[in-house]
């Protein structure tokens, strides 16, 4: 991935914080992540990507950092089934407004949802894995970009 490549996705997470909270996420700077070593909070959808492009994007986040966007929605229900939705569909948003500046070919799959920071998501070792950190009132998270 390019810089440029990089700072789309990187308006795309202040753009979905700003429209769905009225605050925009804190970015922090990309990095190149260890395979072995890639951040993982208590729930991470992840979006499959193949068509002119492969690889994976996944969006990382705590519970806390979940239900503070639920109950900013109006939501009631900050139940785990809820916050795992919830970041299914902020992965799912994330990827399909990136497939609107890539171009119809960057399909994107349904997302999957991991839960628990246990866990650990495969990525293929021949695509490298940018780590884009990112605070929002205060929390932690990451959107993770594995495309060639």
């Amino acid at each position: 991935m390019t810089e440029a490549e990089l700072r789309i996705f990187i308006g795309i997470v202040q753009h979905y914080f700003e429209q769905q909270t009225g605050r925009l996420a804190e970015m922090g700077t990309p990095f190149l992540g260890d395979p072995n070593a890639l951040p993982i909070f208590d729930f991470t959808g992840v979006i499959g990507i193949s068509g002119n492009r492969r690889g994976c994007v996944y969006f990382t986040a705590p519970s806390e950092m979940l239900r503070q966007i639920l109950v900013h929605g109006g939501e009631s229900d900050v139940s785990r089934e809820n916050l795992a939705d919830l970041a299914g569909e902020i992965s799912n948003t994330i990827s399909g407004n990136a497939r609107r500046a890539f171009g119809h070919e960057f399909m994107i799959s349904v997302p999957i949802v991991v839960t628990g920071r246990e866990q650990s998501i495969s990525l293929p070792e021949s695509v490298k894995a940018y780590v884009m950190p990112f605070r929002w009132r205060e929390q932690d998270a990451a959107l993770v970009v594995s495309v060639v």
